[in-house]
């Protein structure tokens, strides 16, 4: 990250003197090109600028024309217009069609060959880029104007990032390649006499893995030829495939030494591969057909180089593939190569980049032996480095690690070689960083097969890269490094003591002998374990995992980094066994019930570390830094003794499958005292790094403060309630129209019905009545026929309820389960809105109205009080304390209003108190000029056009600020730091 950092700030320099270069000018046909040139070259560094970009490429149309600019490495079509031209306006052309410069680009991309149609279109008139990503064709452009380029410029990093079209490309290869794999699952697993069985499914996994890797290995050049796999199985009949292949892995299983001298030309041409992925095991292989046979011969060898993969994402892919759960929900499950260096970089990877690249940097002529020696210590030091991931499926982060720290090293080999071979190494093969110092627990046995399979994969790519330095061929088979990956479940197991002495085989855990499907229908029998039979448990792990006898003491392992991204589930949404092993990790800890699952990660690396100079960084939901979660998880963690190195503020995660579910994120990085000191970092986007000096539990550049719950407010203010909760069943909730045609049946009723506001209801402007039957005398209601009706389906509701307490409250029907009906005016604030409102919408209510429980209310409350509560003083409070419902905020009464701190007033005659109320006064007044529009509207993204509103919120905010003792000037993040202060001397002497 220093050198990335030096790099932006030379760039953000030759932006804005490209920016004062080109301001005003732009005339299409004699200033295009010189344009793009400067741009590429001066901001972007292009150097053979003549090579990367072309400019009047002709392009075959029902006449001739020209592209005006077309960048083939990154794929970029560029359309350039005179600085006077709209981009969105269409311009006639040369054969009388009106186009748009868009239109007009796309017209050409279409008649180009399919590989050099463009990525990415970008229009310009000199002022203004409007990018269009083909990957999205019907989506709007993202616009840069010329004038923001010098704190933009990265926006247009794609025009250069061949990195990117890659990346693309191995994405692109990986999930072809999991398609493949995919069909084949289908057809093979038809052949099969019982599809369901734990053994069968093992059994065609394994065999999946198996092919797999002879597909690689023979595009990848470890077979005798780049056909010899589908050469070998051309030769049969589907009929004869299953012996065949039997017969092909028990020789890739066998050294060369142990053959038979008599074995056929075509089976013992193939080498040994050793590390167990071959290993003669009782696994079940089917019946070839003619189908599954083309399949495999041509549309998985002939047709597809599976040598391009990445190792990265297919093993992500491979797995999803291959998963029962993940092929019902129709997609691919992977975590992207940019979120996986969000935890690596900043872990390890930025500052093992920048101690080489100052070694690299000693270049007068008497440290040159002095630099080399230093190189070979850093390689020593890189090689020694060992990484955990607790969670690792597939081994995504594993893999990726293991390959940038590679790419480290082919760096350094690079420089000490100078061009010529195994200059300044002791041995032949120069390489030191190996895929045994890395270390994985998964769950899931074939989730660990794969990952050990994507670490092979990723460690011959990476040795290719090296031969290509030191232009000698290292030996990749027999397999000689293997991973340390096990199968078990990493809350009931001792991250210290990981070992796995064989790269394709498990050892046993827990569930020794057992599938993974095994082990979920076992599930439920351990729910209820006492705590003492779970540390036997514990015990028998360690003593199964590493195939120790008893008396054996097994080796403790130290990491120097734990990372990955532990499984998402929510408080609410763990299973009966994850919430026990949820409080076998915790123990005692006070409410940590509502923890999401992700936590216990947290705590276990925090517990392994406390002592150590591990550094740890998890991918986790945002949740655990927000609402009550925040204090459970980190109060005790940080009295520990660690504190949090660096952290992404939420970010969004999308997957890639067809549903499209989308999680929002936080990356943290945390250590114990014992870690060397280093700069703390809190990363707000990929362009945005801010050095801080504390990041507390909210991930905000504050002191370490613990919001938790409280039942009665901090500070002298009303209470605060929820609204009414019927438990009705819908019975006595109505719309407008189902209202009045229930009145026109039962007249007598409408004396009964008050209006009835939801959060829906308030926020959207809805009417929405409620039968309130409470208050009817009982010798009345009987005789109101179609209101005993409703009654009577509530009592039927709530008797046949599972919850006792609904079925006790059936002997009253015409009552709530919570009653809340202030006499006077009372404020309502949703419990839940959007996250892209700056102000949550808040009001009065008037007593005739009756609130649901998707409001808190507050009774009692004053102009002064809505003021302060509809500030942006208390909505950055808000923001960082609250709870959220995926990324919409959940304001809650006992964590965000009764821990709220509120300016010190010395009552209502109070200067500041008046003048909140005043301030309060004039947004209502300005809400009922728009009294046609709802607070959806007012309160929205074109919220801006109402500006006599949002001129009273912004004197409103400038009062409350006032009142505080705050300068106006101060960031959200500021205010609320500030409010941790008073906070903290507010609950100082509080146990």
């Amino acid at each position: 990250m220093i050198m990335k950092n030096i790099v932006k700030t030379k760039q953000a320099e030759a932006a804005r003197i490209f920016v004062e270069k080109w301001r005003g000018k732009g005339y299409e046909k004699g200033q295009g090109q010189p344009f793009w040139m400067e741009l590429l070259q001066s901001v972007f560094g292009v150097e053979n600028i003549s090579s990367f970009i072309t400019f009047e490429q002709q392009v075959k149309l029902d006449h001739t024309a020209f592209i005006d600019a077309f960048i083939p490495r990154t794929h970029v079509m560029i359309e350039q217009k005179s600085i006077n031209k709209s981009l969105d306006e269409p311009i006639k052309q040369s054969d009388g069609s009106f186009l748009t410069p868009f239109r007009q680009a796309k017209r050409y991309s279409s008649e180009l060959p399919y590989s050099q149609r463009p990525r990415w279109i970008v229009t310009c008139n000199f002022a203004e880029f409007w990018v269009y990503d083909m990957e999205q064709p019907d989506g709007d452009p993202q616009k840069i104007l010329l004038e923001n380029l010098e704190k933009e410029y990265y926006r247009l990093q794609f025009l250069v990032d061949e990195k990117d079209e890659h990346i693309r490309k191995e994405l692109e290869v990986s999930v072809k390649a999991g398609e493949l794999v995919g069909i084949m699952y289908d057809k093979l697993i038809e052949q099969y006499i019982d599809k369901t069985s734990a053994e069968t499914l093992r059994s065609l996994n394994i065999l999946c893995v198996r092919l797999v890797f002879c597909l690689y290995a023979e595009d990848a050049g470890l077979f005798q030829s780049k056909t010899a796999f589908h050469d070998y199985l051309a030769q049969f009949p589907a009929q004869h495939f299953r012996k065949n292949l039997i017969e092909l892995f028990k020789t890739l299983d066998t050294p060369l030494s142990e053959r038979d001298p008599y074995l056929e030309p075509s089976l013992s041409a193939f080498p040994y591969v050793n590390g167990g992925l071959f290993k003669e095991e009782d696994i079940e292989i089917p019946q070839f057909t003619d189908e599954l046979r083309q399949i495999l011969l041509d549309n998985a060898s002939s047709e597809f180089d599976w040598s391009e993969i990445s190792p990265t994402i297919f093993g992500a892919v491979f797995e999803s593939t291959l998963n029962p759960d993940t092929r019902r929900k129709g997609g691919m499950h992977y975590t992207s190569i940019e979120n996986i260096h969000k935890v690596i970089d900043p872990l390890f990877l930025d500052e093992l980049w920048a101690e080489y690249t100052a070694i690299v940097e000693m270049h007068d002529i008497a440290s040159i032996r002095e630099r080399d020696r230093k190189l070979l210590d850093f390689q020593k030091k890189i090689s020694s480095l060992t990484f955990l991931d607790p969670a690792c499926g597939s081994g995504n982060f594993l893999t990726e690690t293991f390959m940038s720290l590679r790419r480290l090293e082919n760096q350094l080999i690079t420089e000490l070689s100078k061009g010529q071979m195994f200059l300044g190494f002791d041995e032949v093969n120069p390489v030191k960083v190996n895929i045994h110092q890395f270390y994985g627990i998964e769950i899931n046995d074939f989730a660990v097969t794969v990952a050990k399979t994507a670490l092979w994969i990723a460690e011959h790519q990476m040795l290719r890269e090296t031969e290509a330095i030191i232009h000698y061929e290292i030996d990749m088979l027999p397999l000689k490094s293997y991973a340390n990956i096990v199968e078990g479940n990493a809350l009931r197991m001792d991250w210290r003591y990981i070992q796995n002495k064989d790269m394709f085989v498990s050892p046993p855990t827990i569930h020794a002998g057992q599938t993974y499907l095994q082990f979920e229908e076992e599930k439920q029998s351990r729910v209820e374990e006492p705590k003492q039979e779970y540390e036997t448990v514990q015990l028998v792990t360690k003593k199964l995992n590493f195939g120790l006898y008893e008396e054996s003491a097994p080796a403790e392992n130290h990491y120097d980094y734990i990372m990955g991204n532990p499984p998402f589930v929510g408080a609410r949404m763990k299973d009966a066994c994850q919430k026990n092993e949820l409080l076998n990790v915790f123990g005692k800890i006070k409410n940590s019930g509502n923890l999401d699952y992700v936590a216990c990660w947290y705590r276990k690396a925090a517990d392994l570390i406390k002592d150590e100079t591990t550094r740890c960084a998890l991918v986790s939901t945002n949740s655990i830094t927000q609402g009550e979660q925040m204090s459970i998880l980190w109060k005790p963690i940080f009295e520990d003794g660690i504190s949090i190195d660096f952290a992404w503020r939420t970010f969004r995660w999308d997957s890639e499958s067809t549903d499209k579910a989308r999680v929002h994120c936080v990356v943290i990085g945390f250590s114990s005292t014992c870690s060397p000191k280093k700069a703390k970092y809190i990363y707000e986007s990929d362009d945005v790094r801010l050095v801080v000096d504390n990041i507390n539990g909210y991930l905000l550049d504050s002191q370490n403060v613990f919001v938790e719950s409280r039942q009665h407010p901090l500070c002298n203010v009303p209470e605060i309630g929820i609204g009414n909760k019927p438990i009705d069943g819908g019975n006595y909730l109505f719309t407008e129209e189902q209202k009045n045609q229930f009145v026109l049946s039962e007249p007598e009723s409408e004396k009964y019905f008050r209006k009835w506001v939801g959060a829906e209801e308030f926020i959207n402007g809805y009417n929405r009545w409620c039968l309130w039957l409470g208050d009817c005398p009982p010798e009345v209601l009987i005789n109101l026929k179609e209101c005993m009706k409703r009654v009577s389906a509530v009592r039927k509701f709530r008797l046949t309820s599972k919850s006792t307490p609904t079925q006790k409250l059936a002997e009253c029907p015409t009552q709530f389960h919570v009653k809340n009906m202030p006499d006077g005016n009372y404020l309502i604030i949703p419990r839940v809105s959007s996250e892209r409102r700056r102000y949550i919408p808040i009001g009065f209510m008037t007593p005739d109205t009756l609130a649901g429980d998707s409001v808190h209310i507050i009774p009692d409350a004053s102009l002064y009080h809505f003021g302060v509560l509809t500030s942006s003083i208390h909505n950055a409070w808000m923001r960082v304390v609250c709870g959220r419902l995926e990324s919409r905020y959940r304001y809650s009464k006992d964590i965000v209003y009764n821990n709220f701190p509120w300016p010190a007033m010395a009552g209502n005659e109070d200067e500041n108190y008046g003048r909140i109320a005043k301030t309060a006064q004039d947004i209502l007044d300005a809400r009922s000029e728009y009294s046609n529009c709802s607070l959806a509207q007012l309160y929205g993204e074109n919220g801006y056009l109402f500006q006599d509103l949002v001129n009273a919120h912004a004197a409103n905010d400038r009062a409350v600020m006032e009142a505080y003792g705050f300068p106006v000037t101060l960031s959200d993040d500021e205010i609320v730091a500030r409010l941790f202060e008073l906070y903290g001397e507010m609950t100082k002497n509080e146990k």
